[in-house]
């Protein structure tokens, strides 16, 4: 896996989930994967983040953004 994550890769992530894990429920809860990504992007945003180093994430993040990234 590459050492730094974009906004713009993190954003093809969480569309990656959201596609298939969309939200359910009359409150269209987010599902565990792009609710743990839209956390991550939003402080991202916060700390005006272009990149981040992938070695700094906890594992479940890294996971997620390497199963994304392999579909592409």
């Amino acid at each position: 896996m590459r050492m730094e994550i974009t906004l713009a890769e993190l954003e093809q992530a969480i569309n990656y989930w959201r596609a298939r894990q969309p939200s359910q429920g009359v409150e269209r809860a987010l599902s565990a994967p792009v609710d743990a990504l839209a956390e991550l992007y939003a402080r991202m945003i916060f700390y005006r983040r272009a990149s981040i180093a992938v070695a700094a994430l906890d594992s479940t993040l890294q996971q997620l953004l390497q199963v994304a990234r392999e579909q592409k």
